[in-house]
């Protein structure tokens, strides 16, 4: 072993100038393992460590401290050199990849210019009607074979990898060629991390989506997890293996039989027979790719099955690139025709290839890192509680027989379904007996569900609404019912013996990597405790998965599930998951103009005509339609059938106009002109409001809020929205409500732009506050501004919020008249 050495300036180390310590083998191995011990020993630590150990006895206690510091600085560096060798072969794959998918459009650009030219000489012909088709067959042909007419064969070994070399050639010519004309949608953002890069088809039969990107994981592995689809995609009920059968290039043809759930009670299940090819490639990548196949390729019978219709899967698949340094470029294509003319819409946006790259993300992440957030802690037990939430969810919207569910009768309107399940542990996979020691006497289980077409309204931000706003559509008493039932077993219908429900505590529990899911603990205070029935719960909690709530995410629908679970919270506490899912019809996004939220700034950032701002929903206001699916479980006893059958229905009626009527309020149609979004009589938009706060600031505290800018009114509201302080605006009514917050006013209050206006200025301050405000109110109108001592308020969703001061002023419009009050809390922090 070389010598090591080690330098100290005068006043640091107390040696020469220059000065160095030559440290024997011995010494430094001594040093090394005092150092993985301790890398940063106090003074005290150090003259114990030369006591302890003679080989260290010639050695100053400051040359020691040198070394340390070395030694603490040489690891920094060789973790910051691992760090950007990391982000160096992910940068390189990533450029690797757009390369590739750069070329793959220059000849998707070159085919299009030939055949437009194609076509141009066509129309100009005078003998268009006995033109050649000759050279339509060359031109169209990338589509022809999309639906390839394959000739019947056996189900020999051979014919079967004569359809799988065929599938695999077909896959290809998708995943990485011009068979279909893919259009890339909005979700890719710059670096190493982003999810990808996702398209979507244009004019090929059946509905397509393809996706490709870089995961941290092995191609076998990937494979493996990938191949596992009930795993990570929630649509998919169940895959069976038939039969595996090994081929001659060391490759192995699968056949399968697939099941996929509805996705809503306007389209039914699907269910799939199955080729399934695995191969390696001369390259050296592995290929996994699907196809459906007919009666006569099979080889097994294929009957059909009661509650499916028959889908067909043309050529799908991944391809796994192994990349230099680990990790793997994965393509992946996701083609189905689900014969289009029953519900067509419906299930158009529900593509698996993005959530396919999210799930292997999040496993690559976990792998990664010994102590992630998140789903890092228990991440398999997490995700398993995810899983069995959606699975729940969907079980009782598509009620199979095989499941133990059967219809009820209506009660003569349709726009209600009831089922009822007399297996309930069938259902939930668990025997009803909780850790509580409470044995639940219900042996039935109903669902009432029911679907409804929403205009107008982001799913995103109906979702979020609903997510933090529960006592706008929920009955506490409903809620109050489904804990009891699950927790005591026989109970009566809701009544006024049960307890009424106060505020939510959102508890957050888990998120994946990139926060498109939540799992979530709700706590709903009770502020009516019945006193004679100890069985009632004083605080009820419900396990909640919320996902969708980005406006900018791609192939997803939004979903807000929940379940009413035990205080205990065991593993195997039974879950009868009920909630919202939002499916949206319109899959057409305009990259270009992406909803944003700082440009949205609610209904008050609107411009007039000719100042239309770049992220408005102009273009796609008049079309933005959605399917809302709502599916609420209940647990009872059999001779109350009929009394919870009614009392069901009644309860999703009154959700789906609760539903309406908030998405009516949320909907920017109700704002938009002819030159685009409007705001409401007497309210400005936003920029102008900025302006107002600023100058209202400045006039009566003598001081700016806001450095100086010479970049306009846009910049105003820019440098306003990202203020480190919270900043919210109320009106001047006998009720005063919130009508506008910076992102850290929002962030404090724990809402949205668009909930915001349903927060009354009362509803945030405890009683000492409110008399406060009361007491101070008209100095800020006659003053024109007043500083609030530090106290408590409460934020949307009853969190305590401690703030060391505030400051209220009054904002003047143009006319010098008050427009409202403007707050700002300095130095908040939830208690």
């Amino acid at each position: 072993m070389m010598a090591v050495t080690a330098s100290c300036k005068d006043g640091k180390g107390g040696m020469e100038n220059g000065k160095y310590v030559r440290y024997t083998p011995e010494q430094v191995e001594a040093l090394e393992r005092l150092y993985h011990e301790c890398p940063k020993p106090s003074s005290i630590r150090r003259q114990q460590l030369i006591r302890e150990c003679p080989i260290l006895s010639n050695i100053e206690p400051k040359q020691i401290k040198v070394w340390f510091q070395n030694r603490r600085c040489r690891e920094k560096q060789r973790k910051e050199a691992s760090r950007l060798q990391a982000v160096n072969r992910k940068l390189t794959a990533m450029n690797k990849l757009l390369m590739e998918e750069n070329d793959r459009l220059q000849k998707q650009v070159s085919q299009l210019v030939y055949e437009n030219g194609y076509f141009r000489q066509q129309t100009q012909s005078t003998a268009l009607a006995t033109t050649d088709t000759s050279c339509e067959s060359v031109v169209t042909s990338g589509q022809h074979h999309l639906t390839p007419q394959h000739p019947p064969r056996d189900a020999s070994p051979a014919g079967l990898l004569s359809i799988a070399e065929e599938t695999l050639t077909e896959f290809l010519s998708k995943a990485t060629g011009t068979a279909v004309e893919w259009v890339q949608m909005p979700g890719m953002k710059p670096g190493p991390d982003s999810i990808g890069i996702v398209a979507i088809s244009h004019g090929c039969t059946g509905v397509a989506a393809r996706a490709c990107g870089l995961v941290g994981l092995e191609p076998t592995r990937v494979a493996e997890i990938l191949k596992d689809r009930p795993s990570w995609f929630r649509d998919c009920r169940a895959v069976d293996v038939l039969n595996v059968l090994p081929t001659g290039n060391g490759g192995t043809i699968e056949l399968l039989y697939m099941q996929l759930y509805a996705p809503t009670t306007l389209a039914p299940a699907r269910d799939f027979w199955l080729l399934r090819y695995t191969s390696v490639l001369e390259d050296g990548s592995l290929v996994v790719c699907e196809r459906s196949l007919s009666n006569t390729q099979g080889g097994p019978s294929m009957p059909t099955v009661q509650n499916f219709v028959r889908g067909e899967m043309l050529p799908s698949g991944y391809l796994i690139r192994p990349c230099e340094g680990g990790g793997s470029i994965i393509h992946i294509v996701d083609h189905m025709d689900l014969e289009a003319f029953s519900v067509p819409e419906v299930l158009r946006p529900l593509y698996e290839s993005s959530t396919a790259l999210r799930h292997l993300r999040q496993i690559a992440q976990e792998v990664s890192q010994s102590t992630v957030t998140g789903w890092g802690r228990r991440p398999a037990a997490l995700r398993a509680l995810s899983q069995r939430l959606s699975r729940g969810f969907n079980e009782a919207l598509n009620g199979f027989t095989d499941e133990g569910w059967s219809m009820m009768g209506n009660d003569g309107m349709d726009d209600v379904t009831i089922l009822v399940n007399s297996s309930p542990s069938k259902v939930m996979g668990v025997n009803l007996t909780f850790g509580s020691g409470f044995p639940a006497m219900n042996n039935s289980v109903l669902c009432a569900k029911a679907s409804m077409l929403l205009q107008n309204v982001p799913p995103a931000i109906l979702l979020r609404f609903l997510r933090e706003h529960r006592s706008e559509w929920a009955d506490s008493n409903i809620d109050a019912y489904s804990a009891a039932s699950l927790k005591a077993g026989p109970c009566s219908l809701p009544g006024s013996r049960l307890g009424s429900f106060g505020g939510q505590v959102i508890l957050p529990l888990a998120h994946t990597i990139e926060h498109e899911e939540f799992l979530e603990v709700i706590k709903l205070e009770s502020i009516g405790h019945c006193q004679e029935d100890p069985m009632m719960p004083r605080d009820m909690f419900l396990l909640q998965l919320c996902s969708g709530v980005d406006e900018n995410a791609v192939g997803t629908c939004a979903e807000l599930i929940f379940a009413p679970i035990d205080a205990s919270f065991a593993d195997d506490a039974p879950l009868l998951p009920s909630g919202f899912r939002i499916i949206p019809l319109d899959t057409g996004v305009d990259a270009s103009s992406p909803n944003r939220t700082l440009d949205l700034a609610s209904a008050l950032e609107v411009g007039t005509a000719g100042n239309r701002i770049s992220g408005d929903y102009s273009g796609n206001t008049g079309n933005m339609r959605s399917v809302m699916t709502i599916a609420f479980q209940f647990a009872f006893e059999s001779h109350l059938q009929e009394n919870v059958a009614s009392m069901a229905r009644q309860y999703v009626r009154s959700i789906i106009s609760s539903v309406q009527r908030v998405a009516l309020a949320l909907s920017p149609s109700r704002l938009s002109s002819h030159s685009g979004l409007r705001p409401p009589p007497g309210t400005p938009e936003a920029h102008t409001l900025a302006r107002w706060i600023c100058h209202s600031y400045r006039n009566f505290l003598g001081v700016e809020l806001l450095k100086p800018s010479s970049e306009g009114s846009e910049s105003i509201l820019k440098t306003l929205w990202h203020h480190q302080d919270a900043i919210m605006c109320c009106s001047l009514k006998a009720l005063p409500v919130f009508t506008f917050a910076n992102q850290v006013g929002l962030d404090m209050l724990e809402t949205t732009l668009v909930a915001l206006q349903d927060i009354t200025l009362e509803k945030i301050f405890d009683d000492h506050g409110r008399k406060t405000l009361c007491s101070e109110f008209p100095q800020i109108m006659q003053q024109g501004f007043a500083c609030l001592q530090g106290g408590i308020c409460l934020s949307s969703m009853g969190r305590p919020v401690s703030y060391e001061r505030a400051v209220a002023w009054k904002v003047l419009n143009e006319e010098e008249n008050a427009h409202c009050i403007c707050f700002l809390f300095v130095n908040w922090s939830f208690v």
